[in-house]
């Protein structure tokens, strides 16, 4: 596993815990020599247990020497990150390029290269332009493998996989990979087999149609707003047909994360090379990206416009539950426009303190009553669980105090009995 981030590190593990034998390399020296300790450098449930059992077994390794590595290896899954590039928005793929340019050095005896980072439709096919010589062409195969790991669920995820994805015409490479994976695919329809342009193009389209559900859901929530009507029993509503399916239809700040911001803009991008309008898509980011607007602009009429000297709690920052994640969480737009307009800002976040907030002056507290004391509005931000059964009257002393529900966590109904000022997402 070549890249020993998210993505490389979770399914090297998992691998190794199949009764693999695994090397995780990774060019950063410190974060090698912590994983050789069993140090996680994630946060992840589970991940540590299964790291560290898996070092003592010896099925798991950890290198930085990605020579010695590759010479080793049978299979060889790149897992290096693909960020966006600032200006044209396209995935930025010189990691994968330069790893690439690594194996071209060190493919000595046939290996399966396969592309697990998230790469454009197409990069497969410049991957074996690179690697090939005259006399090298039955030395590898390329595969596309894409990973649809969600953080905070990725070892179940990867165990129990609704499908796996590998893209590639050779039957040598295929078969290997179906005996790889086989002890996780227990049913034969959930393997599938597809060309590696396909399997490229899956990821994206599956990322870009959550994120676009996600976004569907926010905009019926703000006509909600305007009809008195509650989202959520329209989620259910709708959910409940089939072909539609309820997950990923729930009303909130928007999405965020690793994969789904990153991943629509270079769909985009490709779809700009292949002169393809993909309107949909282009929409769904427009629509996330100024999501934070309609909040605030709540946020001001929840405090009658008045922010100056205000105390504001979150409950929450990062994207979602489960994760220290904090790629294009809206606590990054929304907190730092609070303190701005002079807003006294704390929060409590259990995978504990961010620096992303280093340079703004907001407080952080490491326990729940702490940061709503005295708190004028608390703004639930993350659906972690410790949120969703709380005492707000025991845990706020003031006598007036507002509440802005951003996953619509509680009952207002409920909330209205024991009287409290309640707020929440398309209700």
């Amino acid at each position: 596993m070549i890249g020993a981030g998210y993505v490389g590190l979770v399914s090297g593990t998992c691998f190794a815990e199949l009764g693999n034998n695994v090397i995780c390399v990774d060019n950063n020296i410190n974060k090698i020599s912590n994983l050789k300790k069993g140090l996680i450098p994630i946060y992840e449930p589970g991940l540590e247990e299964l790291v560290i059992r898996n070092l003592k077994q010896n099925r798991l390794q950890f290198s930085s020497n990605i020579s010695e590595s590759i010479k080793k290896s049978d299979l060889i899954f790149i897992c290096v990150g693909t960020p966006t590039k600032t200006r044209s928005k396209e995935a930025d793929l010189k990691y994968v390029f330069q790893v690439v340019k690594d194996i071209k050095k060190n493919l000595k005896k046939y290996k399966i290269i396969v592309t697990k980072s998230t790469v454009p439709v197409t990069t497969g096919d410049k991957i074996q332009k690179i690697l090939t010589t005259k006399s090298n062409k039955k030395l590898f195969d390329v595969v596309s493998n894409p990973e649809f790991l969600r953080e905070g669920e990725a070892i179940r995820d990867f165990m129990f996989p609704d499908r796996v994805v590998v893209g590639t015409n050779s039957k040598k490479a295929n078969n290997i990979l179906k005996n790889l994976y086989s002890p996780i695919v227990k049913k034969k329809s959930r393997y599938f087999n597809t060309s590696r342009r396909a399997a490229e193009v899956i990821k994206y389209a599956s990322n870009a149609f959550l994120a676009t559900k996600i976004t569907f859901i926010n905009e019926i929530s703000n006509l909600c707003e305007k009809l008195n009507v509650d989202v959520t029993d329209v989620s259910v509503g709708i959910g409940a047909d089939e072909r539609i399916g309820g997950r990923f239809l729930r009303a909130g700040p928007g999405y965020g994360g690793s994969c789904f911001p990153k991943d629509t803009l270079a769909l985009i991008s490709t779809s700009k090379k292949f002169k393809t309008n993909l309107s949909i898509v282009k929409s769904t980011i427009y629509s996330n990206d100024n999501r934070y607007k309609l909040l605030l602009n709540k946020i001001k009429k929840i405090l009658n416009n008045k922010i100056k000297n205000k105390k504001i709690t979150f409950l929450g920052v990062t994207f979602k539950p489960g994760t220290d994640d904090m790629r294009d969480s809206a606590s990054l737009k929304l907190i730092p426009y609070l303190t701005r307009k002079g807003a006294k800002v704390s929060y409590y976040e259990p995978t504990g303190i961010k620096n992303d907030f280093d340079k703004i002056k907001v407080s952080y507290f490491n326990n729940i009553k702490d940061a709503c004391t005295n708190s004028e509005l608390i703004i639930i931000h993350t659906e972690w669980n410790e949120f969703k059964h709380l005492n707000f009257n025991k845990l706020n002393n003031k006598k007036k105090f507002k509440i802005y529900d951003l996953r619509n966590l509680y009952s207002p109904s409920k909330m209205k009995n024991k009287n409290i000022d309640y707020y929440s997402i398309g209700r």
